[in-house]
């Protein structure tokens, strides 16, 4: 395996998929990995014809997390400073934060399916999807709190968003884990799936949504972020903003027009 591509990338028709393949190394993120990753989610953004991403994984494991024995990552220790280490944050050299934030921006839907355990940035990633779906054997946590630090590539703003503070703190405050179940009664992800016929249902979820109008759904996307942050007037304002838009679309004008011909033949 140590030959083989870090990423695999493939298509079915409208969806772009990524799998993880370092199965022996339990999907640690390497540079490579790293590399293939963004470039593919660059790939997705400028590529109309793709209307979903999928991120998926080889192997007993989702992924572990950043691989810290990388040789391209250099093996250096952390800067002695705090701003050094803050700006060592902001600019990991695998370029985690810039891609975790473009696949929040991006205006189409990102995906990713656990089949087994994802941990550290791995989760971190997760967090920046807009669909999380789970296998029954999937298990969730964040070891940093093992090493006495906390997961500062966006684990602690975008965990906290997600799930609130409640969850939050049982998975990074206590450092305890959670299994596929107790990550959808958080909140954590959508849907959990049994193991038999796991990637059957996630293609059918991505299929799903391959489906779906995508103006509408990247309007959505920006929606529903900033409804989030909003008090119920300015979020109320947004939808309206937002709708005013897709309501000149002539494909929802045409459509609603069959809509209503439709009804009244019925008549």
């Amino acid at each position: 395996m140590s030959d083989a591509p870090h990423m695999l990338v493939s298509d079915e028709g409208a969806i772009l998929i990524a799998t993880f393949n370092r199965p022996d190394k339990l999907n640690a993120m390497s540079v490579q990995l790293m590399r293939t990753l963004g470039e593919t989610v660059a790939q997705f953004r400028d590529t109309p014809g793709y209307k979903v991403m999928l991120i998926r994984s080889t192997g007993r494991y989702f992924s572990s997390g950043a691989d810290l024995k990388d040789p391209e990552a250099h093996g250096t220790l952390p800067p002695d400073t705090a701003s050094g280490i803050r700006e060592m944050h902001r600019r990991l050299p695998t370029d985690m934060r810039r891609i975790w934030d473009e696949i929040e921006h991006i205006e189409k839907p990102f995906v990713v399916a656990h089949q087994g355990t994802c941990v550290g940035g791995s989760l971190e990633m997760s967090l920046s999807c807009d669909f999380r779906l789970a296998a029954e054997s999937a298990r969730y946590a964040f070891p940093e709190g093992k090493f006495g630090v906390l997961p500062a590539t966006n684990g602690v703003s975008r965990l906290t968003r997600i799930v609130g503070p409640h969850w939050a703190r049982l998975l990074i405050m206590a450092n305890m884990p959670a299994d596929a179940r107790e990550a959808w009664n958080m909140g954590l992800v959508h849907k959990v799936f049994p193991d038999a016929g796991f990637d059957e249902e996630v293609m059918a979820f991505c299929r799903h949504l391959a489906d779906q109008h995508g103006e509408q759904m990247g309007a959505a996307k920006i929606a529903i972020e900033l409804a989030a942050d909003l008090g119920a007037d300015q979020a109320a304002a947004v939808e309206r903003m937002a709708n005013s838009a897709l309501m000149l679309n002539p494909d929802y004008q045409s459509i609603l027009r069959a809509h209503v011909a439709g009804i009244g033949s019925k008549g």
